[in-house]
């Protein structure tokens, strides 16, 4: 049954009967069979820069190629977004698996051409070998997709499911990937606050909102490992609108200020162009927004290729009182065409021109020049990854008017963010406000 709506092929569910009854047989009938798992690299940054139509030609295209390179007798299915499947039957040996993944790199050497983009289409596909790596059909699976990511890990476009030294790493990503989805629910998720703090008197602005797993099996787990496994496993929406509701809840008990406290929380580019993003903000303003507290979101640069999307999405979100904030500014794709029309009140200048503001003076030209841009604009800049005295000088002789960074406050749980508060930032640095 051929239940893919925009491709035509098998879906999951179909895939997974498939293939049981697939290995069933190899192993009933002692022969081989491979599975081959295809992975369209850069998906989600061909959606951000062409829009979703030009992604799903793409997929149909893929689609299509496969059928060229499918026998018969092979199954073929979409089993994740931008991820597929091909059951090779009555295999003689890896080998015919091989030619296989050669005949589909030989035919994506043609570009994908559409009315709006001529695209070269890069796959890193995934293989393991029935009975040879496995002889069960979810083993089987868990091989070939372990197969892609060692190829991704050694700069391959292809591999063969790792030997026995090598399948602990993959298990455990496995495993964690599968505690993941539960942390939410047993409280191992928490957020923490690193200050940000005017330039102009040193006093507390707001703060930034951080995800921290504390894993009960694991103890603390690093964000550079969970939010790129998230993102990878369709998590990581679930995970941004915990945090977004989390802050804002916590953020309303702050001690008050002098005025509105801002709260950032950081908005992956794959949400950044969803329809129901607006909605899903305003949902948690509703629960828990407060006079006091100031929401940002703050985006990648790399989030507005899509204009179109984004652009519009962004706008509702600040119709409803809410600030975005581009993060990283100045390692993406700047592009001064863009910037009348941008949807935006903060420019977020990247801690790797900060930490060489004062030995590189490409990097200190860079910081003026976007400090000036952003004023002449109407936006504000911040500054992240302040971690000396004389960096903060500098910036604050630049025009930069928020600072974040070790220098001024690490980033720290709610309680003890409270306590930095009440005290006023008197501990941090005064003598530079003066």
């Amino acid at each position: 049954m051929l239940d893919d709506v925009l491709t035509g092929l098998g879906s999951r569910r179909n895939f997974l009967t498939a293939l049981a009854r697939q290995v069933s047989h190899a192993n009933d009938k002692r022969s081989a069979l491979a599975l081959l798992v295809i992975d369209i690299d850069g998906f989600a940054q061909i959606n951000g820069a062409f829009g979703f139509e030009v992604g799903d030609q793409l997929l149909r295209h893929l689609a299509q190629q496969l059928r060229h390179v499918a026998r018969p007798h092979d199954y073929l299915a979409r089993i994740g977004d931008n991820r597929f499947a091909l059951i090779l039957t009555r295999l003689m040996n890896q080998g015919h698996a091989e030619l296989a993944i050669q005949k589909l790199f030989r035919l994506l050497e043609v570009p994908f051409q559409t009315p709006a983009a001529r695209l070269n289409v890069v796959v890193t596909v995934g293989a393991a070998l029935c009975p040879a790596h496995a002889s069960h059909p979810d083993f089987l699976l868990r091989r070939a997709e372990a197969a892609v990511i060692r190829a991704r890990r050694e700069r391959q476009r292809h591999a063969f499911a790792p030997d026995s030294a090598r399948d602990h790493d993959v298990s455990d990503l496995w495993d964690l990937e599968m505690q993941l989805g539960g942390a939410i629910e047993r409280g191992e998720m928490v957020m923490h606050y690193q200050p940000q703090v005017r330039t102009s008197d040193l006093q507390p602005a707001g703060a930034e909102a951080l995800m921290r797993w504390n894993s009960l099996a694991r103890g603390v787990v690093s964000p550079e490992l969970f939010i790129p496994l998230a993102e990878r496993t369709g998590q990581i929406k679930k995970l941004t609108v915990w945090a977004l509701n989390t802050a804002l809840r916590q953020a309303a008990q702050w001690p008050p200020g002098d005025g509105p406290l801002s709260v950032s929380v950081n908005l992956p580019g794959t949400l950044a162009t969803q329809p129901d993003l607006p909605d899903l903000v305003e949902d948690a303003l509703g629960l828990w927004g407060s006079d006091r507290v100031q929401l940002v979101l703050e985006i990648t640069e790399s989030s507005l290729m899509d204009t179109a999307h984004a652009f519009a999405a962004l706008a509702r979100i600040r119709a409803l009182g809410v600030k975005i904030s581009i993060d990283d500014f100045g390692t993406g794709y700047s592009c001064l065409a863009y910037f009348r029309n941008l949807p935006a009140d903060e420019l977020k200048v990247d801690r790797s021109f900060v930490s060489s503001l004062l030995t590189d003076p490409a990097s200190a030209d860079i910081v003026q020049l976007i400090v000036g841009l952003a004023h002449r604009f109407g936006l504000s800049v911040a500054a992240e990854g302040v971690e000396d005295e004389a960096t903060l000088h500098a910036l604050t002789r630049q025009g930069c008017d928020i600072a974040q960074g070790f220098l001024l406050g690490k980033a720290m749980p709610t309680a003890e963010f409270e306590r930095w508060l009440a005290a006023r930032g008197e501990v941090v640095l005064p003598e530079l406000a003066q």
